[in-house]
């Protein structure tokens, strides 16, 4: 049974964790969560606070600072949803910036689920350390908008 939580709660609780996610205060981002969450990226499903600290390894692994930049934020009963844009630095000092959108389902107001969409070759340019890896990378931006450019 679904409990009620306030829109304007959400949406607070729902920026803390962007700033927590921000300022890489992992006791804070874990203690968002609730103890069964489920986080899905990149065809990957990660379960419960293991699973959490799990994708806040991989994040950090690959971004030295991340921001967030909303776009637009709705809420709808338990369900936050946003789209924005990440702007990072890699540890090698790559700038890289990214559109992406969560979907995050809330009990009690932690997260007991998210959901990050994401087009994974906005990072990839940035992350391949050689010549002919970034003229792959390339092509396949390219060709995948043929017809669309």
């Amino acid at each position: 049974m679904e409990n009620r939580q306030s829109p304007d709660e959400i949406r607070r609780v729902a920026a803390d964790f962007d700033k927590a996610v921000e300022n890489k205060d992992t006791e804070k981002i874990l203690s968002s969560f609730a103890d069964d969450c489920e986080i899905e990226l990149l065809g990957q499903r990660l379960v419960g606070k293991a699973g959490a600290r799990k994708w806040i390894d991989w994040l950090y692994k690959h971004l030295n600072e991340v921001r967030f930049e909303p776009i637009i934020i709705m809420v709808e009963g338990n369900t936050f949803f946003e789209e924005f844009t990440v702007k990072a630095r890699l540890y090698n000092g790559t700038e890289i910036k990214s559109q992406q959108a969560e979907v995050l389902l809330y009990e009690n107001y932690k997260i007991k689920s998210l959901r990050l969409y994401f087009d994974r070759l906005d990072f990839a340019e940035s992350v391949t350390g050689f010549r002919f890896g970034k003229m792959v990378v390339n092509q396949i931006v390219k060709k995948s908008l043929d017809g669309l450019a």
